[in-house]
């Protein structure tokens, strides 16, 4: 048997886990065991099987055409530190009780370091009314940032130091800051923090008024930017009380940071007003009102009669004018000579032409 990978040695903290991989190859096909000594001068190498150490150790093993094995120890403390070691042999006589294997065990070996972790690993932070983040359970040694976990992106905060905490400024809108934070440690390993910074659902409406026309579905909706989600969304009409969606013409679909409320076949009369939204956490309620508009259907003609009207008032305008203007004055027959002359000319050559056709 030999090795094709041998585990490597690890630094890890308090609370993290480990992962050991060691993999062999030989014909027939080996097999391979996991084995712990301690950093006690006093401790021996004991073998470790799965589910050992309270459960907290996992091994996987598969044997197909070379063998494969990884250990991995969760929520690791200052004993799991020490020499670990992984041992393939493909004797037939390697776990025999009382013979001796031909051939030994060969054996690769690692170590891993557990830090005990220094500064407590969560709490919670404060914010301010000014705008001002503290960070309360991050002590400056080593710190280099922090940052802001969203749904999609990190955020770098601006940070200040003191004795056992750190301050994170600016913050312009303090719904908008709040969520999860990390103190980042660059130390060896990287130590990380967590901070839940929570305020009271802050919610706002999607469009402060809305419009739709008689007979169609009208959407309004809310969303809440802060931490922590909403756990219950609900939806008032002014003047009307609790909408449900048991009362068949409200839909109401709610998530976490967003609820809509639909409106089938709207009313001008029964629909039109205002609505409240209203989101609650652990931490209070929050809400936000929305004004809706029925309008008519005809009422996206109206601009189209509009343009019609205006051209039948130009138009009348035109007739009007053209009735009321002076005609143009038409000359007589009897005024000046040369017309009278021009036709008697013109009489007499045609006289002239219908005696000559009679001949």
């Amino acid at each position: 048997a030999g090795f094709i990978k041998s585990p490597l040695s690890q630094k890890r903290l308090t609370q993290d886990s480990v992962e050991l991989y060691c993999e062999a190859i030989g014909n027939p096909i080996p097999e391979i065991q996991w084995w712990f000594e301690g950093n006690d001068p006093n401790e021996t190498y004991a073998q470790l099987w799965d589910g050992a150490r309270q459960d907290r150790v996992k091994i996987n093993a598969t044997y197909n055409l070379h063998s494969t094995s990884t250990i991995s120890i969760a929520n690791l403390t200052g004993d799991d530190s020490g020499m670990y070691e992984c041992r393939a042999s493909n004797d037939p006589d390697r776990n025999h009780l009382s013979k001796s294997p031909k051939v030994k065990w060969i054996r690769s070996q690692a170590n891993v370091f557990v830090i005990e972790r220094e500064w407590p690993h969560r709490g919670l932070g404060t914010c301010s009314d000014t705008g001002v983040l503290s960070l309360l359970p991050c002590s400056p040694l080593h710190l280099v940032r922090a940052e802001k976990w969203g749904l999609s992106s990190q955020q770098r905060l601006g940070l200040a130091y003191g004795a056992d905490w750190v301050v994170a400024h600016p913050m312009e809108h303090r719904e908008e800051n709040s969520g999860i934070y990390e103190c980042v440690y660059e130390a060896n390993p990287q130590i990380r923090g967590q901070l839940n910074i929570s305020v009271v659902p802050q919610v706002t409406a999607y469009k402060k008024s809305e419009h739709g026309n008689e007979g169609d579905m009208g959407v309004l909706t809310c969303k809440n930017p802060s931490f922590p989600a909403v756990t219950t969304w609900s939806w008032y009409k002014i003047g009307h009380g609790l909408l449900e969606n048991a009362s068949g013409r409200y839909i109401i679909k709610s998530t976490g940071n967003k609820t809509e409320l639909r409106i089938l076949k709207l009313d001008i009369e029964q629909d039109t007003g205002d609505y409240s939204c209203n989101g609650t956490n652990s931490y209070g309620t929050g809400g936000a009102m929305v004004n809706l508009r029925v309008r008519s259907r005809l009422a996206a003609l109206w601009p189209f009669l509009g343009i019609v009207a205006e051209v039948l008032v130009l138009v009348t305008i035109i007739f009007i004018y053209e009735k009321r203007r002076k005609p143009d004055e038409v000359p007589d027959d009897d005024d000046g000579g040369s017309a009278p002359l021009k036709s008697n000319a013109t009489n007499h050559k045609d006289k002239n032409v219908r005696q000559r056709n009679a001949n």
